[in-house]
């Protein structure tokens, strides 16, 4: 499932063709994806501007000035694409329809964003601009870790009496939004933190290490376009290429990238889910 760095990529790429334009038409090809789509979502989407793209978490959202805001997840195998694009900046002519473009939006300007989504993980809903922060989806999230609100104090507060990993407390999006399974194996190899140390009893000189980590890590990602690992593409169609500097996910069995480090990178399940770490420098 796309991570932060893989949706502010998206949204870093439909801004530019998106923001200040007028939808000229929404086509809705099904009812729902994940859940039902809203209710008249083609004549409410169609003639409204785009005022502002902006991110949080793991989600795009599009204000709109009918007053509403567009709320988008990209789900596990959702793309937003652009074709057309009156800049010159994507050269795609607009692609033959496919079972699986869900959503269309015909711009005035001439370009065109689909969302497509073969597997309907993805979402879509609209909601009263000035309610949005308080939608059910976004309400509990807790603050953006490249944002100021996320800090070693914020960290060292949140995670105070916690008995979870580390690991499993950080993909808690109501402790840090955004972050995935990825990106918080990265983090924590680069802090030399083990994903199976309890949350609570990890010290404020470590957790300021972390928190820089998880800032490296997720800035350094964006600049490459995101991780491709199966179904994930940038605005442009292109994949994201942050996958080949990976220092421990998807590496399990190959020597430690640390310098002087003789370990091998392992691999464990916490969660249900795949934690791949190099247990010799992550204490």
């Amino acid at each position: 499932m796309p991570e932060l760095p893989e949706v502010e990529t998206v949204r870093r790429g439909l801004a530019p063709v998106m923001e200040g334009a007028v939808i000229a038409r929404a086509q809705v090809n099904r009812p729902d994806l994940r859940w039902p789509l809203p209710e008249r979502m083609a004549a409410r989407l169609s003639g409204v501007r785009v005022l502002r793209l902006w991110r949080r978490s793991k989600y795009i959202l599009a204000d709109l000035d009918s007053g509403e805001t567009l709320i988008v997840h990209l789900g596990m195998s959702g793309r937003m694409t652009v074709s057309g694009d009156p800049l010159g900046r994507f050269l795609r002519d607009h692609p033959r329809h496919d079972r699986h473009d869900h959503v269309v939006l015909e711009l005035e300007n001439g370009a065109r964003i689909t969302f497509n989504d073969p597997r309907r993980f993805g979402m879509m809903d609209l909601v009263a601009t000035d309610a949005v922060e308080g939608h059910r989806l976004l309400a509990g999230l807790g603050p953006e870790p490249l944002g100021n609100g996320f800090s070693e104090s914020w960290l060292a507060g949140a995670l105070r009496g916690r008995r979870a990993p580390i690991k499993t407390a950080l993909l808690d999006q109501g402790i840090v939004a955004g972050l995935g399974n990825i990106y918080v194996c990265e983090s924590l190899f680069r802090a030399g933190i083990s994903p199976r140390r309890q949350a609570g009893r990890i010290s404020h000189a470590r957790l300021a290490r972390l928190v820089t980590a998880i800032r490296e890590v997720l800035q350094e990602a964006i600049r490459a376009g995101g991780s491709s690992l199966r179904d994930f593409r940038q605005a442009d169609g292109e994949l994201g290429y942050f996958q080949h500097a990976f220092d421990v996910y998807g590496r399990e069995g190959a020597p430690c990238r640390r310098p002087g480090c003789p370990g091998v990178i392992a691999r464990i399940r916490q969660s249900g889910r795949s934690t791949f770490l190099c247990p010799h420098c992550q204490r």
